[in-house]
This record gives structure tokens, C-alpha cells and sequence, in this order.
């Protein structure tokens, strides 16, 4: 059993606030990122992922125990992003600005802009795909999800997302080598 399912049982059952508080210090950067695979856009990821913890806190949710914790939030998470897309009828795209890096003290100036730059192809490259594919790779490499939670939070089959990711793996080369990257050195 995961650390957050057992603070969100806490705080919905027994109205223990530091459970939610828990649970949005765990998980909240990281569905940030995620809302941002699927929005290309930070702000708004920042303000969906705000309005998921909202309805965890107001709504009190019941997990019915099927997958993960953070399968189950990241699905709550893309289905605000879905509801919120189609209450705005458009999407909006990434800026390179938008992806800061951080660069250890420890790295050398040259071997941190090396990475850098290859973190802004990647984004670009991931800018390009179709979003779905962007989500498949973003939940699989990002995240470390498994394709069984992959296919829970994108509603799919497990089938179905290894043939996403295989396609989408395919994508990324193509727009990687556009760029003049090998796809294996990164």
C-alpha cells in the first residue's frame, strides 16, 4: 500500500488536514509536469494541478483501490485538464521558457549547457509529436509508470499504450534526428 493513498484515507475519513498537505507535497510537482506533457502550457498545468488537490480536498473522492495512488490522481489530474480543454475549445503551446532546468553544482559549465541543449531538443521534439504520443512518453519516462498504470490514466488498453509508445518512440527518433541527434546517445 502507498504512502498516499494511506494520507488521503486519513484525511477523508477522519478530516486529518496533513494528509492532503502530504499528499500535495508528494505528488504535486510531478503532476504538474505531467498537465504539462499533455497542456504544453506550465501555468495552467500549476492551475489544473491546484484544482485536482481542490477536488481531492472538497469532493473527497473515493479511490475504489484498482491501481496506484498516483495512478488514480494523475487520472482525476487528466480528466480536469480534458474537462478544462473542452470548456475552452483550445490548447496552447510550449515555450522553452517554460521548461527550466535545474543543473547541479557539482556539473561542469560545459557538460551542464550540453544537457541543457539537449533537454531543449527533446522538449521541442516532444513540442511536435501528437499529443498523445507526448503523454505516453512523458507518463513512461518522466513519471516511471508502468504501461498498466500508463493505460489506466490514458483510458486504453495495456495493448494499446505499448503500441502508443512504440510509435511514439518512433516519433521522437524521427524529430530528434531532425535536429541531428542520434536518438541512442540521449
Amino acid at each position: 500500500m502507498d504512502n498516499g493513498a494511506c494520507s488521503y484515507r486519513r484525511f477523508r475519513d477522519t478530516g486529518d488536514e496533513s494528509g492532503l498537505e502530504e499528499i500535495i507535497r508528494e505528488y504535486r510537482d510531478g503532476l504538474v509536469f505531467y498537465l504539462n506533457s499533455f497542456l504544453c502550457n506550465v501555468q495552467l498545468a500549476e492551475e489544473l494541478a491546484e484544482d485536482t488537490f481542490v477536488l481531492l480536498g472538497t469532493k473527497k473522492p473515493r479511490d475504489k483501490g484498482i491501481s496506484s495512488f498516483k495512478t488514480w490522481l494523475y487520472t482525476i489530474g487528466r480528466n480536469v485538464a480534458i474537462n478544462h480543454l473542452r470548456r475552452r475549445g483550445h490548447s496552447s503551446s510550449l515555450s522553452i521558457d517554460d521548461c527550466p532546468e535545474l543543473v547541479s553544482e557539482e556539473e561542469s559549465l560545459e557538460a551542464a549547457y550540453i544537457k541543457e541543449e539537449r533537454k531543449i531538443v527533446v522538449h521541442k521534439a516532444l513540442k511536435n509529436l501528437k499529443s498523445e504520443y507526448c503523454q505516453v512518453l512523458w507518463l513512461t519516462y518522466f513519471e516511471n509508470l508502468s504501461n498498466k498504470d500508463v493505460a489506466v490514466i490514458m483510458q486504453r488498453t495495456v495493448h494499446s499504450i505499448e503500441t502508443l509508445l512504440y510509435r511514439a518512440r518512433k516519433s521522437l527518433k524521427s524529430e530528434l534526428e531532425k535536429e541531428g541527434f542520434i536518438y541512442e546517445e540521449l
